[in-house]
């Protein structure tokens, strides 16, 4: 398979069981496949080590400070990011590989659709189509957001280009583990949130819930996944209510002790 001039990166905290399926999902086509580790106690840098990866450790930064300091590291400008627990499919490699043979890329950035595959799966529901993000970009005209919360590309005023192929995301272990990783976050949300309206936060307690789960249940079609795709919008349409609640109480503190401090 033919190489183009494209410098993977992937952000990594013990992805042990899963890295090695995403490295080569991309290794027999890109330049390199550099791994950003965040000090794992598995064997992810083993593993990454052992797939050909250059590795790198650095403690972590916040979700768009990593993913910066990775673009950093790579020596095309050309960059590919993917998580761990995503995979680049057959089809989306050939899209890629065929756009670079015809010379310079005519975007500085391309987006593409991200698929979430179920536990246990090994393809997304039909009409899958969670996400749509852009991860292929020349670093010299596009970044990651600084932001420690948010991991998202900026292209500035250069408009951005798409593939038809998908990359599939094994977001999940299990069930268990995807509430496990939506508790962290909704915390992490609540500390960075600015949110401070009473009368917003207290709406959004009585909306939060039902618009949530139509969205993910009929808007992102998770109504074609079975009971799991049920499982799937009500656990998130939850933890979507949990972060309201969680910054509605966080708020209703912080005017309790300021009350409090001027009695």
């Amino acid at each position: 398979m033919p190489k183009v001039p494209v410098s993977c990166f992937i952000v990594s905290k013990n992805e042990g069981d899963r890295i090695a399926r995403t490295i080569r999902s991309v290794r027999p086509w890109v330049d390199e496949v550099v791994v950003i580790d965040s000090e794992s106690s598995d064997d992810t840098v083993s593993i990454a080590v052992a797939e050909g990866c250059r590795v790198i450790t650095q403690p972590w930064l916040g979700f768009g400070p990593q993913k910066r300091f990775g673009e950093d590291q790579c020596r095309n400008d050309w960059v590919l990011n993917l998580d761990a627990d995503e995979v680049v499919t057959p089809e989306l490699a050939n899209e890629i590989i065929a756009m670079f043979a015809k010379g310079e890329p005519e975007y500085v950035a391309y987006g593409m659709a991200i698929e979430m595959v179920y536990p246990g799966d090994a393809a997304p529901r039909p009409l899958a189509r969670d996400h749509w993000y852009i991860r292929l970009y020349n670093r010299r005209f596009a970044r990651f957001r600084a932001s420690p919360i948010h991991d998202t590309v900026e292209t500035g005023s250069h408009p951005a280009g798409g593939f038809q192929a998908p990359v599939f995301h094994y977001s999940m272990r299990s069930f268990a583990d995807m509430k496990r990783k939506l508790d962290e976050r909704t915390w992490l949300l609540v500390q960075n949130s600015r949110l401070d309206s009473k009368f917003e936060l207290t709406s959004r307690l009585f909306i939060e819930l039902p618009m949530n789960f139509f969205k993910y249940y009929v808007v992102r079609r998770h109504c074609l996944g079975g009971l799991r795709g049920l499982r799937y919008a009500s656990i998130q349409a939850s933890y979507r209510f949990l972060k309201i609640y969680r910054i509605w109480r966080s708020a209703k503190s912080r005017a309790a002790g300021t009350r409090d401090q001027m009695a």
